[in-house]
């Protein structure tokens, strides 16, 4: 058995159609013996902030040197480019689309290469599923060992706004960032919202997100069934929850709405 690297595989193609299953067949056809494993695939549809930070949760923890084959495509079948981003620990797969604007928060990236050359599985490449015609072959033969080069041109490292030049690998357009002020980044499947804060001194005491101001605790039984409270997550962003209730539907929040520590 030929020795390969894992596949991580993250999109936003849902359970209830066949796109994830097909996606890994291809890998299956051209690397039988590469293990795919399912980081997420209920990524709200075209969400990039939620898969950027699925992704900055995740790569971390995944063994040193694996393939991760990240399909969050909006701009699909458009000029956006398709990348292969070599990073100190991972080898990425993905649209250039804003996906990894934070993953070089865990994993600083060092080379990036547009995708010239898929040696695709099939002899055209839809328009419509670049996730199984173009990036499950290519991080298939990555996983096998094949040189990043051997895909296509290397591009500079300089970043720019999603869908911005050519040439440069996008940025979505927030920062990470000690306070005081933020923003709302996405949510997670409970309601909870994940700010772009690091809580990395205890000098604050609340937080005022959606004209409200939250107190900062450790735990949720820390206030009443249905209380608000702001709490360091565990990916190491402040983030504002409910006691057993949404604080997305409570504080009716939104991604991008302003937050302040104080």
């Amino acid at each position: 058995m030929p020795l390969s690297r894992p596949i991580f595989f993250l999109s936003d193609f849902g359970l209830e159609d066949p796109y994830v299953g097909i996606v890994k067949a291809v890998v299956h056809g051209i690397a039988p013996h590469v293990s795919v494993i399912d980081l997420a695939h209920q990524i709200p549809p075209g969400n990039l902030r939620r898969a950027a930070y699925a992704l900055y949760q995740s790569v971390e923890y995944l063994p040193q040197g694996s393939v991760v084959l990240a399909v969050v495509d909006p701009g699909v079948g458009s000029s956006r480019e398709a990348l292969i981003v070599q990073a100190q620990k991972h080898v990425y797969v993905v649209p250039n689309n804003g996906l990894l604007s934070l993953v070089p928060e865990r994993d600083p990236l060092m080379r990036v290469f547009q995708i010239e050359n898929p040696r695709g599985h099939h002899a055209g490449v839809s328009r419509t599923f670049h996730g199984r015609d173009l990036f499950a072959p290519v991080a298939a033969r990555l996983a096998l060992g094949a040189e990043a080069s051997q895909f296509g041109t290397e591009i500079g490292l300089k970043t720019t706004s999603p869908y911005g030049l050519s040439g440069a690998l996008a940025q979505l357009p927030f920062k990470l960032s000690a306070g005081p002020a933020g923003e709302v980044l996405t949510f997670d499947r409970f309601g909870n919202a994940i700010t772009t804060l690091r809580l990395e001194t205890r000098r604050y005491r609340f937080i005022t997100a959606g004209g409200r101001r939250v107190a900062i605790k450790t735990h949720y039984a820390e206030v009443p069934v249905g209380s608000p409270l702001a709490y360091l997550g565990s990916a190491g962003l402040l983030e504002i929850g409910v006691n057993r209730g949404s604080a997305r539907e409570l504080l009716r929040l939104e991604e991008g709405d302003a937050v302040e520590l104080g």
